[in-house]
């Protein structure tokens, strides 16, 4: 008797529904992840992520801390303090210090051994994002913002940039908080629509230059910071460093970045920092303003800033452009902020380079 013949069934196949997708799809999905940490993760799961996480248009980069040059880790400077911080003497020393760490264990998947991003002993940006080949919009956060003020100060600016300067607006206010319910604010006697006499006298209008002149500091600092990125990445189009706090955001589109290669920088000379051409500024003031979302706003100032027509190598925009930057600043109650102070009289100033 013949014993019965076992038949097995062929093993089935596992499919990789993954492998299946086109590399141009797979770039799409990378593009939305945009965090620079999460595509470090990405780029160690296998040789075709490998190949193709430097090839991604958008990059998030969120900066965890800022140090001094001269320090170490653990003498990082806490930008989150409430306290006013001299920018001068320490903004203008400081280097930017993380960013990922979980880049710094990471090994070639392809089996080198080799790190993946070397020479991260301080994670600076640009060492980070010279693995990206084909970058076109990078966006940049620092950990707060550079400009130290007292509790419930409002500052918030924005900046053009190219080579220097091209437009800037700052909106500031003595207090910023909620408007109490229910209650209606008596209207100052001296709001008649022009700076009231006040204004000259108690320091006002020597506080808001100071808040002028510290945020363009800040924001000459920044972009002085980014001129390796700039050089190291030709395809960017578009480059946005702002900070958690959201104070200040500096912006560069492609032909402030096209105009920022093919001129030469102008460094000031006194730090590491872009000089500020001669401006030209239209500064709008209000005692109080009632803002949506119940919050009330007091000593409102709004400033709008470019640079003088002697002052700057870099294009000027025109009215309209420039009333459209100053409208697009900021978002929220913010931007019923500057709609209303740009119904007011307008003051113009003048400012020298520094």
């Amino acid at each position: 008797m013949h014993p019965k013949a076992r038949i097995h069934a062929d093993p089935v196949r596992e499919v990789d529904h993954f492998d299946c997708l086109p590399d141009s799809l797979v770039l799409l999905i990378l593009n939305k992840v945009e965090d620079v940490r999460s595509l470090g993760r990405c780029y160690a799961v296998s040789k075709r992520l490998c190949g193709l996480v430097p090839l991604v248009h958008d990059v998030y980069v969120k900066i965890d801390r800022v140090v001094a040059v001269d320090g170490d880790a653990e003498d990082a400077l806490n930008l989150s303090s409430p306290k006013p911080r001299n920018i001068f003497s320490h903004f203008l020393k400081l280097m930017l210090f993380t960013i990922i760490k979980p880049f710094h264990n990471m090994r070639n998947p392809n089996g080198t051994g080799r790190s993946l991003f070397p020479q991260l002993s301080h994670h600076s940006p640009a060492q980070v994002l010279r693995n990206f080949t084909h970058i076109r919009n990078l966006r940049i956060e620092l950990p707060s913002g550079d400009v130290g003020t007292e509790e419930g100060v409002l500052l918030k600016w924005r900046a053009e940039y190219g080579s220097t300067l091209q437009s800037c607006v700052i909106l500031g206010g003595t207090r910023v908080d909620r408007k109490p319910v229910g209650g209606e604010h008596e209207q100052s006697l001296e709001d008649n629509g022009s700076m009231p006499e006040s204004f000259y006298t108690n320091g006002g209008l020597k506080l808001r230059v100071v808040w002028t002149i510290s945020s363009l500091i800040a924001a000459s600092t920044r972009h002085y910071l980014l001129r390796s990125i700039i050089n190291d990445h030709p395809t960017l189009l578009s480059l946005v460093l702002t900070d958690a706090d959201g104070q200040g955001t500096l912006c560069m589109g492609a032909e402030q970045l096209k105009e920022f290669r093919e001129n030469q920088l102008s460094a000031s000379a006194c730090s590491n920092r872009t000089q500020v051409p001669a401006c030209n500024m239209k500064l709008k003031y209000a005692p109080y303003l009632e803002l949506p979302g119940g919050m009330a706003l007091q000593g409102a100032t709004l400033v709008a800033i470019k640079p003088s027509p002697d002052g700057s190598n870099g294009s000027h925009p025109n009215r309209k452009e420039a009333d459209a930057f100053v409208f697009g600043a900021f978002d929220g109650p913010f931007k019923a902020a500057v709609k209303a102070l740009m119904k007011r009289r307008t003051y113009l100033l003048e400012m020298n380079g520094f």
